[in-house]
């Protein structure tokens, strides 16, 4: 039986059904964090204002309805409060030039769709040691 205490939340931002399941079975106890799914760059700004909540890691797609990735991005790095939460995102976008934008506005990595769901819960992890999480 595990007995892994949980110190936060991942974000999955994707609208996508198959894609955000997907990234919940991938990403599903990663450093012991629970998973939180959002379907829009709106909701995800909601849930990391819920109070309690500790956002430890946003993976988020760039293409949405109503707020798409690269405006999340933005957003969440000019809240003081969420500026240091690594960001990944993922996304099908046929643009060449959309992984330089997204690591411009503040994404810390870059996968493009088709994606390895390992290499993502591999990087992932990898953010969360180089970010350890600070106490208030």
């Amino acid at each position: 039986m595990r007995s892994e205490v949980t110190t936060g939340t991942i974000l999955i931002v994707e609208d996508a059904d198959t894609c955000r399941e997907t990234l919940e079975v991938a990403l599903a106890g990663s450093a012991g964090l629970d998973v939180v799914l959002a379907g829009s760059g709106v909701e995800a700004l909601r849930i990391l204002r819920e109070e309690g909540r500790s956002v430890r890691a946003i993976v988020t797609d760039l293409n949405m309805p109503t707020m798409g990735g690269l405006e999340l991005i933005r957003r969440v790095r000019a809240d003081q409060n969420n500026a240091g939460i690594p960001i990944i995102v993922i996304s099908g976008e046929p643009d060449p030039s959309a992984p330089a934008q997204a690591l411009r506005v503040g994404a810390d990595a870059y996968f493009s769709k088709p994606y390895s769901p390992a290499g993502v819960r591999q990087k992932l992890e990898q953010l969360l040691d180089a970010k350890p999480r600070l106490e208030p």
